[in-house]
């Protein structure tokens, strides 16, 4: 009896990452997608660089067929005129003035808001409505019922204790812009704070609270250096949306009084000037500082869930 052997039976190829079949289902799988970033493309890309072409034009609405090319003309004088230099400096000025008290206020009521107390849920509510309202709606308020010095509610918290009845815009007109969007921004930087303290490894508060560690030295050495990446994303994603505000400086003070911002300067030089080359500019300007610090905000928010991902 003679035993045979059987040749074993050679498995199929595997099929390539990159043969055709695999293109083919590549594109399948991004055919949704298409609708959405062609609209994207078409009502973001293609004006901003239709505004990029403009800015190097010396074009004025009123004499469309004076226009001629002037290079970087229009970005060195964004740079160098004196009034667009104050809107630059305003602009700085009032973007870190509102992100750092934002920050400062947001983190004191999220501190406040991670204790449990009752009533906490109304609390927090009412602290977020700020955020939630219409932007040109809170600097209505701010103007009119806070502001109004015949009828506002300062002056006349004021006059019932006495006190003086200042002009608060025309005294202190940067400041009433900041103050209402701090007003306004406070709950956002809140909620990043506040989401970045219930993050926290209780069990090593704990052990330190039984090592007997004041509620101070817990907030400096544990709570704060835990809190550094949600403060640097509060203070960058509030930059990006500060440094393009427009509707509380149109609102409160017109622009007036030393308060002209860059994207007010935008306004100002494209609809009331008709100066298309010179707002383009201006406008271009913002748009590579915004995305300057967008580029920071997304590596802190990349950083963040590396975190949380090597802690799960």
């Amino acid at each position: 009896m003679t035993a045979t052997t059987t040749a074993p039976v050679a498995a199929p190829p595997a099929p390539t990452p990159h043969g055709p079949n695999a293109r083919l289902r590549a594109w399948a799988t991004r055919a949704p997608l298409l609708p959405a970033l062609i609209f994207m493309i078409v009502v973001t890309q293609l004006p901003f660089v239709a505004t990029v072409v403009i800015s190097f034009f010396d074009w004025n609405a009123l004499y469309p067929d004076a226009r001629r090319f002037t290079g970087f003309d229009n970005y060195h004088q964004v740079l160098t005129d004196a009034d667009l230099r104050h809107s630059v400096w305003t602009t700085v000025l009032l973007t870190a003035t509102v992100v750092l008290v934002s920050l400062l206020l947001g983190l004191a009521l999220a501190l406040l808001l991670d204790r449990r107390f009752r009533g906490r849920g109304v609390v927090r509510t009412l602290l977020i409505a700020p955020f939630l309202v219409v932007p040109v709606a809170a600097a209505l308020l701010w103007k009119h019922v806070l502001y109004n010095p015949e009828y506002g509610l300062l002056n006349g918290l004021l006059h019932y204790v006495g006190g003086p009845q200042p002009d608060w815009i025309s005294d202190t007109p940067l400041l009433a812009v900041e103050a209402s969007l701090v007003w306004q921004w406070t709950p956002f930087m809140m909620l990043i704070l506040l989401a970045g303290l219930q993050s926290r490894d209780q069990q090593q508060i704990e052990a330190a609270r039984v090592d007997g560690a004041s509620d101070w030295q817990i907030f400096r050495h544990l709570t704060l250096p835990h809190l550094r990446r949600y403060l640097e994303l509060g203070a960058l994603l509030g930059s990006i949306y500060i440094v393009q505000n427009f509707d509380a400086v149109f609102t409160i003070t017109s622009g007036g009084l030393g308060t002209a911002n860059l994207p007010y300067t935008v306004y100002q030089s494209f609809y009331q000037a008709h100066e298309n080359g010179l707002a383009s500019a201006a406008g271009v300007l913002v748009v590579i500082g915004s995305i300057v610090i967008a580029t920071f905000a997304l590596r802190v928010v990349s950083s963040l869930f590396r975190e949380e991902v090597s802690r799960a």
